[in-house]
C-alpha cells in the first residue's frame, strides 16, 4: 500500500476554496487569487483523508495534481467538449443515460466527496447539482422497468456513496426487485476520498439477491491506504465484489513502475483492476492527457510484468457518445493466411508454428 507521512495536522473538514487550501498549507497564499478563479468555474473539494496524502513540498506531487485547482483548467483546447462522452444525447429522461442496449446509467446525485480536476462530468457535478427528486427517481425506475432489455444498472453521478445508507439501500432494493435487472454496479471515489463512509451499515445496504459490484476510482498507489483496504474488506465481507477503474494521467501515473505499483496494491487490497481509461476530452484537461501511442506502450510494458488478474483493459470512450472500446496494443497480426503473434518479450512467432 502507498505510504506517506502526515506533514501537518489533519484537516478538520473538507477544503472547498482557495482560502481553505492556503490555510491548510497545501498552496502558497500568493496563489489564492488565481486558484479562486478556477474554483469559481469548477467545483473544489479536498477531504481530510486526501489532504493528508499531499506533500506540499513536492511541486510534482501526484495527489495534489489530481485534486488541487490549476490555472491551466481555464484554458480550453479546440477539441475539448462540455459533454465529451455524449451523456446528454443518450439521456431519454432525467437521471438516465441509455447508451448501450443492455445497460443504463442511473445518476441519483450530482455531488461528490471530492472533485477530480480531470473529471469528464465537470460541467455537471458540484455543489449546485441537485439530487433526483422522489418523483424523478420514480420515473427513472419506471423507465428501467419498462425496458426489459436492461440487464445491468450502473449508479453513478456524482457519487452514489454520498447517499445515506438507508436511501442507498432503498434504491438498490428497488432495482433488485426488477426481474430483468440482474446486475447493479456502483461507481465511486468515496472509499479513497472518505473511507470512513463505508460503514458496516452502508455495506449491508448494498446486499441484494442480485449481483452488486462496486467499482472504485483510484489512480495512484499512494491512494491505496490501510483505511481504503479496510473499507474494501467491509464491502467484500458483505458479499460485494470490488473492481477498480483508473485514468491514465500525465504527471500522475504515466509510467510503468507507478502503474505496476498501483495495480498490485489494488489487487492486494482485494480490488480487481478493471479499466484504465484514456483521458476524455473534458474542458481544461489538456495538461493531463497522454498520447494514445504512449498509453499503448505502457500497457505493452506491463504485459508479462503483471499477472492477468492485475491487468485492466486500456479503453477509450469514443467522443460523441459512440461507446467505449479497448485500445490496448495488438499482439496478433494476420498476413497471407498466416498469423504472427508477439510474446511478452517482444519476440514474434508464427501461429500455428511451421511443421519442422
Amino acid at each position: 500500500m502507498g505510504k506517506v507521512k502526515t506533514r501537518r495536522p489533519k484537516a478538520a473538514r473538507t477544503l472547498r476554496s482557495a482560502d481553505d487550501l492556503a490555510a491548510a498549507g497545501l498552496v502558497a497564499a500568493t496563489r489564492r487569487a488565481e486558484l479562486a478563479r478556477v474554483a469559481a468555474r469548477y467545483a473544489v473539494a479536498v477531504t481530510p483523508d486526501l489532504a493528508g496524502l499531499i506533500d506540499p513540498a513536492d511541486p510534482a506531487d501526484p495527489i495534489a495534481r489530481q485534486f488541487l485547482p490549476d490555472p491551466r483548467e481555464l484554458r480550453r483546447a479546440p477539441d475539448e467538449r462540455d459533454d465529451p462522452i455524449g451523456d446528454a444525447a443518450n439521456s431519454p429522461i432525467k437521471g438516465i443515460v441509455h447508451r448501450y442496449p443492455d445497460r443504463v446509467l442511473l445518476t441519483p446525485v450530482h455531488v461528490c466527496p471530492v472533485y477530480c480536476r480531470f473529471c469528464f462530468r465537470r460541467e455537471k457535478v458540484g455543489p449546485g447539482g441537485a439530487a433526483l427528486t422522489r418523483a424523478e427517481t420514480a420515473s427513472a425506475l419506471d423507465y428501467i422497468r419498462a425496458h426489459t432489455e436492461i440487464f445491468e444498472v450502473i449508479l453513478t453521478g456524482g457519487d452514489p456513496l454520498v447517499l445515506a445508507p438507508g436511501k442507498l439501500g432503498a434504491l438498490v432494493a428497488a432495482l433488485g426487485a426488477i426481474p430483468h435487472v440482474r446486475a447493479i454496479r456502483l461507481h465511486t471515489r468515496a472509499p479513497v476520498a472518505r473511507p470512513g463512509v463505508v460503514t458496516p451499515a452502508l455495506a449491508r445496504a448494498l446486499r441484494s439477491e442480485k449481483a452488486v459490484y462496486v467499482v472504485l476510482h483510484c489512480n495512484h498507489p499512494r491512494e491505496v491506504t490501510k483505511a481504503l483496504a479496510a473499507a474494501v474488506l467491509r464491502l467484500v465481507k458483505a458479499g460485494v465484489p470490488v473492481l477498480s477503474q483508473s485514468v491514465l494521467l500525465k504527471g500522475v501515473n504515466d509510467d510503468a513502475d507507478t502503474l505496476q505499483a498501483l495495480f498490485r496494491a489494488l489487487l492486494a487490497a482485494r480490488v480487481k483492476p478493471y479499466y484504465l481509461h484514456h483521458p476524455d476530452l473534458a474542458p481544461g484537461t489538456a495538461h493531463f492527457r497522454v498520447d494514445l501511442a504512449a498509453g499503448q506502450a505502457l500497457m505493452r510494458g506491463l504485459r508479462g510484468r503483471l499477472s492477468g488478474l492485475a491487468q485492466p483493459a486500456y479503453v477509450l470512450d469514443v467522443p460523441g457518445g459512440h461507446g467505449k472500446v479497448p485500445v490496448g496494443p495488438v499482439y496478433a497480426e494476420a498476413k497471407d493466411g498466416a498469423w504472427t503473434i508477439e510474446d511478452p518479450r517482444g519476440k514474434r512467432h508464427r501461429y500455428p508454428p511451421e511443421r519442422g
